[in-house]
């Protein structure tokens, strides 16, 4: 199943940069989340006919977290800034490479201090060789493309 999510990003910020180059990055943005969004409720709309309705489970007491209201802006972006540097001369390895470090960073860092609810972990040996391999392949792809 992580292979083919993988398989399916790679293609999809592939084709996102091409529709990118003969048009604009904001327009392939919107193009890609409009496509996932019309995806999405037919997928939704499929669904229903075929299963009933689940009994809904009751709403939390409280608030919610104010980070919960940003919704899709940080993938928006993503798909934003992966159409740009697709077409530069990063090329779609090195920006993968670059978004797989910025998720390790990301997931190391709430996790080291608790972001969002989460146990806090210290950082240790398997975490630094992960982060140092990953940061080596990343840098030989993208030095390889130069």
């Amino acid at each position: 199943m992580a292979l083919s999510a993988g398989i399916v990003l790679a293609v999809m910020t592939d084709w996102n940069s091409l529709l990118a180059r003969h048009s604009s990055p904001l327009f392939a943005s919107w193009t890609a989340h409009g496509v996932g969004a019309m995806a999405s409720l037919a997928l939704v709309g499929l669904l229903s006919f075929r299963t009933e309705a689940a009994p809904a489970s009751p709403r939390p007491q409280g608030r919610w977290p104010l980070w919960s209201y940003l919704g899709g802006i940080p993938g928006a972006l993503t798909v934003l800034l992966a159409a740009v540097t697709v077409n530069s001369a990063l090329g779609l390895a090195g920006t993968l490479a670059l978004m797989l470090i910025g998720q390790m960073a990301f997931g190391i860092v709430a996790d080291t201090f608790g972001f969002f609810a989460l146990t806090r972990k210290r950082l240790g040996l398997r975490e630094l060789c992960g982060i140092f391999l990953v940061v080596s392949g990343s840098i030989a792809i993208i030095l390889a493309r130069s």
